[in-house]
């Protein structure tokens, strides 16, 4: 069955007025999330004592010392290793315990990334938590088209998507490989989406290191060049070439981030069993040692850049090679990969709604929710991957970004904690109901009933006999007419004709000094 976006109030038995009042509760929801993130007012879970993280750093710092990280194909990176005082041979760098914790010291705590509207600037670090949308796949997925290669409209109808939903605080960077413009040109196309079709935060290109200038240049076409390099404007995510190697592609988009002062997001990609050891506790040893390496270089480039401690730990199925995702292993290491972070006093990103699912089943959202909630119980600050997430990475799907954004929802419900206050504690409500009578007509339910529970934007709780009648729709179809209708009631948030001008004339004039390539 297709779901029609106009029968959302045009079918069913009550359905136009029972949908209204949910877009009423909805919008009161909105009303008080926080645009620019949420605030964690739950402890983090602290899964090992001080004798285990004391064991895993002395394990991480015999990596570091022993066996010891390749930058390979970066003569500055290990040029700024050796005044460092680190031992360089060749491309191979070790490191003497303590060297990187000392670089370190450099790096802030907590920074603002700001954004092009200052109301969706966010904090990140501390109890600050942003949510941001999947990164990286080739394909996308929906309901009608299936399976297929995304292209640049897919990743605009998903930069609008992230602006129209209120639980993801960031734009995020690739949502999905726009496949139909040249590989060597998309970052234009991509950077441009974000700056113009919303004022959300965003991530840029990390493919090459003048991409990655494209994307800084063009941020400060948006918010002026000295504001740029005083402020955080745009992050990138590097990856380590786990195990244990750094790249030139990554070095070089790591320090031109730093240089200019910008944010690089440090993850290693570990998949136990392939790139790291099939041990969770060895793994989160290998991690702290890359992620360590990789932030400490920022630092060398250039002193106080805001960095972003990463983590991305991952399973595998070994009797067939495949990753699996959404796993109790990765989601405990998550867990101790929090500790890690705090003593390093560095921001975190950790995890994402991670599924190895092809569709948005029962498996997608159990494997996703598995490693979400340990992100937030682990005190991650940016959570990439939130919304979104199919077929290990490997898929966008339109209707999983609906359902995970919908437990991004409740998730700031969860992490708002417990209130003690005089209205929750409801003596009143106790004093006029008194024994055997119900509380649904009260003046404290009525006084309450708008804000009292998290409201589902997806979720069905109509009787049987409703539901039925409504056309038996399950989550996914759903899922569907929300974000078909989250697209027509899209509107761009404005932008000085004069910076879209000058946006334009940047893209046009990069992408007519080169030759399309398409690998």
């Amino acid at each position: 069955m297709t779901a029609d976006p106009a029968s959302e109030t045009a079918t069913g038995r009550g359905r136009g007025g029972r949908t209204a009042r949910q877009r009423q509760r909805s919008q009161s929801q909105r009303a008080t999330a926080l645009i620019a993130g949420v605030e964690r007012r739950i402890p983090t879970y602290d899964l090992l004592n001080e004798e285990g993280l004391v064991a895993l750093e002395t394990a991480a710092d015999v990596i570091l010392q022993e066996v010891g990280i390749e930058f390979r194909e970066d003569p500055e990176a290990l040029r700024l290793w050796r005044a460092a005082g680190a031992d360089v041979k060749g491309e191979l760098v070790r490191f003497e315990p303590g060297l990187l914790r000392q670089i370190l010291k450099t790096a802030p705590k907590s920074f603002v990334q700001h954004a092009r509207n200052p109301a969706r600037s966010v904090t990140i670090g501390g109890n600050h938590v942003i949510f941001a949308p999947a990164y990286g796949p080739p394909f996308v997925r929906d309901l009608e088209g299936g399976r297929r290669y995304g292209t640049l409209k897919d990743f605009e109808n998903f930069v609008k998507l992230a602006y129209m939903i209120p639980w993801l605080h960031h734009s995020g960077g690739t949502i999905c490989e726009p496949v139909d413009i040249p590989v060597n040109k998309r970052h234009l196309d991509m950077v441009s989406a974000h700056l113009r079709l919303t004022d959300k935060p965003f991530m840029g290109s990390v493919t090459a290191e003048n991409r990655a200038e494209d994307s800084i240049e063009m941020a400060r076409i948006v918010f002026g060049r000295e504001f740029v390099d005083r402020n955080c404007v745009i992050l990138g995510n590097i990856n380590a070439n786990s195990p244990l190697v750094f790249d030139a592609t990554m070095t070089n988009a790591l320090r031109a981030y730093a240089r200019a002062n910008q944010a690089a997001v440090v993850v290693p990609f570990i998949l136990g069993g392939a790139m790291g050891p099939v041990t969770t506790a060895g793994a989160i040893a290998q991690s702290l040692a890359e992620t360590m390496a990789g932030c400490a270089l920022t630092q060398l480039v250039r002193p106080g850049a805001p960095v972003i401690f990463g983590n991305f730990l991952s399973s595998m199925a070994l009797r067939s090679g495949s990753p699996t995702f959404g796993t109790p292993e990765p989601a405990l290491g998550s867990l101790v990969i929090g500790q890690l972070a705090r003593r390093l006093q560095l921001p975190l990103r950790c995890s994402g709604a991670f599924s190895s699912s092809k569709v948005a089943d029962g498996q997608a959202m159990t494997e996703s929710t598995v490693s979400m909630l340990s992100a937030v119980q682990c005190g991650a600050n940016f959570i990439l991957h939130a919304a979104g997430w199919l077929e290990g990475g490997l898929t966008m799907g339109y209707e999983k970004m609906i359902l995970d954004a919908d437990y991004c929802a409740s998730l700031h419900t969860y992490m708002a904690g417990l209130s003690l206050d005089e209205n929750q504690m409801a003596l009143g409500a106790f004093r006029e109901v008194g024994p055997g009578k119900h509380f649904f007509g009260c003046a404290h339910t009525l006084a309450n009933y708008e804000t009292a529970f998290w409201d589902s934007d997806t979720a069905d709780n109509n009787s049987f006999e409703q539901w039925r009648d409504e056309g038996e729709r399950d989550a996914n179809q759903r899922a569907n007419a929300r974000w078909r209708r989250l697209l027509q009631e899209y509107q761009p948030p404005a932008l000085d004709p004069a910076i879209d001008e000058a946006l334009t004339e940047f893209v046009t004039k990069r992408k007519n000094q080169n030759p399309d390539m398409w690998h």
